[in-house]
């Protein structure tokens, strides 16, 4: 008869629940993984995977039973370190989408709406492709494999049982700070023709008053709008290739910085 001892239980237990709390509250947060369109077993499952993989090569780990209040503080900490370590590679997505909205405002598409089931709001059309875009160029980087190599090596630089420095919270916050540059930069050309287009609106206006500015301003603008989108498209994914860089980066600076 097989038996073992409430100590044994107790290892196990924080060897496996540990763990899982961290992963799993990363594929919450985390972009594609995290999305609402993905089910729950799924999440689960893979987190469990995951655990089970990257379990046996923990070492040090706290022996603090689960169920002690001790035990749910460390719980709390690995949960609250998956979340900023997941919410730091969703920034990208959100620079990507903040840019297609800004495109799509100048383009005069900002009335074009289309519910998104993924944020479970409604999001602009331009905003909804670029997201779409963004997706398929982080996969087609390997940016999940890049997460999850993130996320393995978490465990080595912030061991389970300790908590992110003031450094590592103003990394994230300074992170977060910095989608409107990414978002900016990624629909400047953009936004630049369609100023010239603007401007060259307003003189015609002025030269011929007798003008209808509403009939040909807006397929003007609508044209020259995607006309510039089409010829950006291929420069998209380098930018996006260092978008993503960046973001692995500051997701491992979020751990890394504990003194």
């Amino acid at each position: 008869m097989i038996s073992f001892t409430s100590a044994q239980l107790d290892a196990w237990l924080v060897a496996l629940v540990y763990p899982l709390a961290r992963i799993l509250a990363l594929i919450a947060s985390s972009p594609i993984l995290g999305n609402k369109q993905v089910p729950a077993r799924v999440k689960i499952g893979l987190a469990v995977m995951l655990t089970l993989i990257i379990a046996p090569t923990l070492n040090d780990l706290p022996q603090v039973a689960v169920g002690s209040a001790a035990g749910l503080l460390i719980l709390i900490q690995q949960i609250i370190i998956g979340i900023a370590m997941g919410f730091t590679l969703r920034l990208i997505f959100t620079a990507v989408e903040m840019s297609g909205e800004l495109a799509g405002l100048q383009m005069g598409l900002g009335f074009a709406s289309f519910y998104d089931p993924l944020n479970a709001s409604f999001t602009p059309i331009i905003a909804q492709f670029m997201g779409v875009f963004a997706a398929l160029v982080f996969l087609s980087l390997n940016g999940h494999l890049y997460m999850l190599a993130g996320l393995a090596e978490s465990f080595q630089t912030l061991p389970i049982g300790n908590m992110m420095s003031d450094k590592g919270i103003y990394a994230l916050v300074s992170w977060g700070g910095s989608i409107f540059a990414f978002a900016l930069q990624l629909c400047l050309p953009l936004l630049a023709a369609l100023l010239i287009t603007n401007l060259a609106l307003g003189i015609l206006t002025r030269a011929a008053p007798q003008l209808n500015l509403f009939a040909v301003g807006f397929p003007i603008t609508l044209a020259i709008g995607l006309f510039v989108l089409a010829l950006s498209m291929p420069y998209f994914a380098p930018l996006m290739d260092k978008l993503m860089h960046a973001g692995l980066d500051s997701m491992l600076n979020v751990v890394r910085m504990t003194h």
